[in-house]
């Protein structure tokens, strides 16, 4: 549940976020997120201009893109200690599908990452801080 509550959450602000709609539908695939230990997933998808959905667990999108890894590097990715290249090529991470439609989701993570640091460095992870918002100090 912590996955959840922390990933993605963050990947529904973006979801919603009215800049990055633009790119959502540029990259026009669903993309699944598959963590383990514990395991969860996450699938974000917006084709043919449609809503960006995220849904959690089972779904009923059919991912072009499936992104692996565990659940201790995903929060590392996403605060910075990570870059994916390297984890792709240290295994890890895997992305399987076609190059093109991973590429075309990585300009999403760039955003992301402030919004989870401002997130998790919350008192008890449960801040709200906006992508222009720096954590205050203390935080």
């Amino acid at each position: 549940q912590d996955v959840y509550d922390r990933i993605g959450r963050v990947l529904q602000e973006l979801a919603a976020d009215p800049e990055l709609l633009p790119v959502f539908h540029e990259s026009d695939t669903c993309v699944r997120y598959e963590l383990h230990d514990p395991d969860a997933a996450i699938t974000v998808g917006s084709r043919g201009g449609e809503p960006v959905r995220v849904d959690f667990g089972d779904t009923e999108q059919e991912p072009e893109v499936v992104i692996t890894m565990d659940a201790e590097t995903a929060p590392r990715y996403l605060l910075g200690e990570v870059d994916m290249t390297v984890a792709l090529a240290r295994g890890q991470m895997t992305a399987e599908g076609p190059v093109t439609k991973i590429l075309a989701v990585l300009p999403i993570f760039e955003p992301l990452l402030p919004r989870y640091r401002a997130l998790a460095s919350a008192p008890n992870g449960a801040g709200g801080a906006r992508s222009d918002e720096a954590p205050g100090p203390g935080a």
